[in-house]
C-alpha cells in the first residue's frame, strides 16, 4: 500500500519578500520522511485571504494531509484561521477551550489576555485543537488540514503533538554513494538503474569542493533490501568509472 501523502502551505509576505527564511518546511519534510508520510508539495503564498482559501482547497483535495505554517497570531495580517474556516464553509469565533488554554498560559506569566491576544483563540467550528506548551495559543485541525504557527519553535511543538495522531506508512530510507566524476560520466548507467528499479527514487546531486568536481547519488525507498541492491549496483558503476 502506498504511503499517505502531504503538502505544506507556508503563509506570509515575510517569506516571499526574503525577510524571513522558512525553516518549517525543512523540519516537516524530515519528520514526515521518518514516519512514512510522503511530502509531495511545498507551496508559499502571501497574506491574501482569497489566495489562501484557493490554496487550501486545492491541496486538501490532492493530498492525505495538509499542514499550514504562519498567520495565526494576534495582528491584523494573521488571517489564516479565517481563510481556513472559509475554505471549509465553517463559522469561526473565540472558543472557550482555546480561550482557557491561552489565558492559563498568560496567567502563568502574570499577564491577562487582551482582545488582540484573544484573536488567537478563534477556532473554526468543528476543529480539533493542537495544543502547545510554549505559547499556550493552540493550532487546530479541521478535516485533513493542520493549522500551525509560523514561529519555528512553536511549529515544532505543534507538530510533535499532531504527528502521532496521523495515518502514516513505511518510513522512507536513503543511501548515498559519492562519485568523484561529473554527472555526464554516469548519466547513462544511472538512467538504466532508475529504469530497472522503479520502486526507488534515484537522485543525482553535483558538488564542487575545491578542485574536486563530483556527484552524490542518493537512492530512496521503503524496501531496505532493494536499497542495498541499488547501492551494490552503484558501487559497480563507481568501479567502472574510477
Amino acid at each position: 500500500m502506498p504511503n499517505p501523502t502531504a503538502a505544506i502551505l507556508v503563509i506570509g509576505d515575510e517569506i516571499l519578500s526574503g525577510r524571513t527564511r522558512d525553516a518549517n518546511a525543512y523540519h516537516l519534510a524530515g519528520e514526515l520522511t521518518r514516519v512514512g508520510i510522503d511530502l509531495r508539495e511545498i507551496r508559499v503564498v502571501p497574506d491574501d485571504h482569497d489566495v489562501i482559501v484557493a490554496a487550501i482547497n486545492a491541496l486538501r483535495s490532492a493530498y492525505t494531509h495538509v499542514f499550514t505554517s504562519g498567520g495565526i497570531g494576534p495582528t491584523h495580517d494573521d488571517i489564516t484561521a479565517d481563510a481556513v474556516a472559509a475554505a471549509f464553509g465553517a463559522g469561526i469565533d473565540v472558543r472557550e477551550d482555546a480561550r482557557a488554554l491561552l489565558e492559563a498560559s498568560l496567567a502563568a506569566r502574570g499577564r491577562t489576555a487582551t482582545p488582540d491576544q484573544l484573536r488567537m483563540a478563534r477556532i473554526p467550528d468543528g476543529a480539533t485543537l493542537i495544543v502547545n506548551d510554549l505559547s499556550g495559543a493552540p493550532g487546530f485541525s479541521i478535516g485533513n488540514v493542520h493549522v500551525m504557527a509560523g514561529v519555528p519553535s512553536i511549529f515544532v511543538a505543534m507538530l510533535d503533538t499532531v504527528l502521532p495522531t496521523l495515518e502514516a506508512g513505511a518510513p522512507r530510507l536513503s543511501r548515498e554513494v559519492r562519485f568523484a566524476v561529473g554527472e555526464g560520466r554516469i548519466a547513462s548507467p544511472l538512467r538504466e538503474l532508475a529504469e530497472a528499479m522503479p520502486q526507488l527514487s534515484v537522485g543525482s546531486y553535483p558538488f564542487r569542493e575545491g578542485d574536486l568536481y563530483g556527484t552524490n547519488i542518493v537512492v530512496r525507498g521503503t524496501d531496505e533490501a532493494l536499497l542495498d541492491e541499488a547501492v551494490a549496483r552503484l558501487e559497480e558503476i563507481l568501479a567502472e568509472v574510477g
